[in-house]
């Protein structure tokens, strides 16, 4: 089942969602740390990069 799904979407899409969601993990722990602006930053670069995702997807 996991297998087909990285099939499904691609090695190099399934990488780029762990790091989205990475980066939605670490802005998340940055924020409950009281570092709130920097949390917010941080978060932003979630859907700019799901954004590049798309526009390259579509692009080909």
């Amino acid at each position: 089942m996991f297998k087909r799904f990285i099939e499904k979407i691609g090695i190099m899409n399934f990488i780029m969602i762990l790091v989205v969601l990475s980066i939605i993990i670490v802005s998340e722990m940055m924020f409950l740390n009281g570092k709130k602006l920097e949390a917010i930053f941080i978060a932003l670069w979630a859907p700019t990069i799901l954004g590049f995702m798309n526009y390259f997807k579509h692009k080909e």
